[in-house]
């Protein structure tokens, strides 16, 4: 099994381990809300980048969900009248 030949010095292994510290991560403000975010990073509450909208936020998503909803709803309610025969109709069947 290898062993080493000298005892690693403190500057030598202090070089080596110089890059593994934790560096404090510099924040921007956004262009176009100023909430603070990370540099190159689209921000989380407008959806912005670079001054374009990239990114639907999570308000957006919710009111484009909620009138998907609605008007299947409504296709569901037609469709549901349709399909049933009335009353009269049902009886005469038998």
């Amino acid at each position: 099994m290898p062993v080493p030949k000298r005892k690693t010095s403190k500057a030598r292994r202090d070089q080596r381990q110089s890059c593994k510290f934790i560096r404090p991560q510099s924040i921007a403000g956004c262009s176009n809300c100023e909430s603070p975010n990370l540099p190159h990073q689209v921000c989380k509450d407008c959806g912005f980048y670079k001054g374009r909208k990239v990114l639907a936020t999570k308000i957006e998503r919710a009111l484009k969900r909620g009138e998907e909803r609605k008007v299947l709803a409504e296709k569901r309610a037609k469709h549901a009248q349709t399909a049933q025969p009335e009353a009269g109709e049902a009886d005469k069947n038998v």
